[in-house]
């Protein structure tokens, strides 16, 4: 995970047309590359520390999402 783009994130307007099932899915994957970034700046294998931003906002997009379709 060089760059923002090799993340993979989606915008906001396909996680919303995605299905609880989905969100789910894209929510365990997100939370993972989470895990993995933070491993890596523990390890100073991290060059590019504005990721853990990025996901970090991406995995908290995605809760607020699941919660809405959930009421």
């Amino acid at each position: 995970m060089k760059e923002l783009k090799d993340l993979k994130l989606k915008d906001k307007t396909s996680l919303k047309g995605l299905s609880l099932e989905n969100l789910n899915k894209e929510l365990k994957d997100s939370e993972s590359k989470f895990f993995i970034l933070r491993m890596k700046l523990a390890t100073d294998e991290l060059k590019q520390t504005h990721l853990i931003k990025f996901i970090r906002r991406y995995i908290a997009r995605i809760k607020c999402i699941i919660l809405e379709k959930t009421v």
